[in-house]
């Protein structure tokens, strides 16, 4: 039986740890030959290492997205090893660790979240999307939030740098639609990742706060969120470009 991504190329940034690493997993799963990228040179090799023990084919390239240099740097490495880019996932991004009040937020914080965020998910389709046209098409999924779609008291930054991948996710959308290049975003509540557990601090007041956002009453988890990046990358939604896929456990149905 074929699997969904074989003969792919798939780049996961953020794929350290939690949402990035699970969706990894999930490409190599389906016979994508992923690149594995993040800030934490550790971490990656480990999901590299986690891939190849599972039989797969990985390698991690360590890249700061805010930096152009090495995020072209990440994507030449791409080509002149696997020859292509078929799948990108634009999943690293930067949240804060609590909720501040707008006249109490350090200036540090939020250019860090605009410059990760915004231009980081900015610059990676950048330098993909040449690649992709070379290939005559290409899936991008870029990773927003429910924070993209509604505001939260004290995360003002955040949110601002969610909707605005939104915005970018339609704007490239429309660019690239008749060259074949398919761009969608993912937009979960909360899940299960070691971004939440810094949040909360082992604080079951804090948890209790987030579950109670959520209708279903539960938090979601990493592989969750891979499906849906797999599905929006897959031959299943060849009609769906410019799409905000919503998995929020009915968050925003209220």
């Amino acid at each position: 039986m074929s699997k969904r991504f074989e003969n792919r190329v798939a780049l996961v940034t953020g794929a350290s740890a939690g949402i990035g690493r699970a969706s990894a997993l999930a490409f190599a799963r389906e016979g994508a030959k992923v690149v594995i990228s993040g800030r934490s040179r550790e971490g990656c090799e480990k999901t590299v290492q986690m891939i190849k023990d599972a039989g797969g084919n990985a390698f991690s390239v360590q890249a700061d997205i805010t930096k152009a240099e090495e995020v072209e740097a990440l994507i030449e490495k791409t080509i002149k090893t696997y020859g292509k880019l078929d799948c990108a996932f634009n999943n690293a991004g930067v949240m804060g660790d609590k909720a501040i009040p707008t006249i109490e937020y350090p200036e540090e914080l939020c250019n860090l979240l605009i410059d990760t965020n915004i231009k980081g998910t900015w610059l990676c389709m950048k330098y993909e999307i040449p690649h992709m046209l070379k290939n005559n098409g290409g899936a991008i999924v870029n990773n927003s939030s429910v924070a993209g779609l509604v505001g939260l008291q004290g995360w003002a930054v955040y949110v601002a740098s969610k909707h605005a991948i939104l915005g970018l996710t339609k704007s490239v959308a429309l660019e690239y639609a008749k060259a074949n290049i398919r761009v969608n975003a993912v937009c979960s509540g909360t899940i299960r990742t070691p971004m939440l557990d810094r949040i909360t601090g082992g604080d079951p007041q804090i948890e209790a706060m987030f579950l109670a956002a959520h209708p279903m009453g539960r938090i979601g988890s990493p592989e969750e969120v891979a499906e849906a990046v797999l599905w929006l990358c897959s031959d299943a939604t060849s009609f769906i470009t410019g799409h905000s896929l919503v998995m929020d456990g009915g968050w925003t149905a209220q």
